[in-house]
């Protein structure tokens, strides 16, 4: 666990079924689902529960208003739990964006959030990092050759084809959350080595272009029938 990045008043406790409480400065308690922080990062989880208040007055930046203006509900409350979120771990800091991209004010750290209901995720990290959260779905089959060439393809299982490329989606995706702007194809320059189901946690891939190759390990955590996949530099 990272403490650069926790106030005094956010403890934890381990609770059965691996649930956590976090505690917020104004004494309220919310549920945390998983948490994945390592020595240079905090990673949470939160599931949605019905219980917990989110008041877009309190929790939403004003900066914010026109961008949510139109979400569908399900995705305001990602974006609320998010933003609950980050008032447990930097109850002052806001997440703004520039070309869509996150970032925290003030920039004192690294930011990463990713979301699908009923699950929201923040990053927080001395360094880049990128998360992402994905439900297992076979529809994902319909459209490998959108993020895959069929060089990639050559280790997959069939009887477990629908994991295997929502994992190589979801560590695509969190590397483009790293190389926001400038590598913009996850076919075209990102690549995720060949792994196995029993080794996920140090899977090689790389963004890259006819001159550039950044190389990085992705870690990959399953909850529920969800993938969710850490990428830090």
């Amino acid at each position: 666990m990272n403490k650069n990045f926790h106030p005094p008043a956010l403890i934890f406790n381990l609770l059965p079924n691996d649930f956590f409480l976090v505690f917020l400065s104004n004494n309220k308690r919310m549920p945390l689902y998983r948490d994945f922080s390592d020595d240079n990062a905090t990673i949470l989880v939160w599931k949605y529960d019905e219980s917990e208040e989110l008041d877009i007055n309190q929790l939403l930046e004003p900066e914010n208003a026109g961008k949510v203006k139109d979400y569908h509900p399900k995705k305001l409350l990602e974006v609320l739990m998010v933003r609950k979120l980050l008032k447990g771990l930097k109850p002052d800091a806001k997440i703004l964006y520039k070309e869509r991209e996150p970032f925290l004010s003030p920039k004192d750290a690294e930011i990463s959030i990713t979301h699908s209901f009923p699950f929201a995720a923040i990053a927080i990290s001395k360094n880049k990092i990128g998360i992402d959260v994905e439900k297992f779905n076979p529809k994902i089959l319909r459209v490998i050759d959108k993020f895959t060439y069929e060089s990639e393809r050559s280790f997959i299982p069939e009887d477990k084809a629908d994991t295997f490329y929502t994992i190589i989606w979801s560590v695509k995706e969190s590397m483009y959350k790293i190389h926001h702007s400038k590598y913009w194809s996850l076919k075209k320059n990102y690549e995720v080595k060949p792994f196995e189901l029993k080794h996920l946690h140090k899977i090689s891939c790389r963004v890259y272009d006819e001159e550039f190759s950044d190389e990085f390990k992705a870690r990959v955590e399953f909850f529920d029938d969800y993938c969710f996949t850490i990428v830090e530099e």
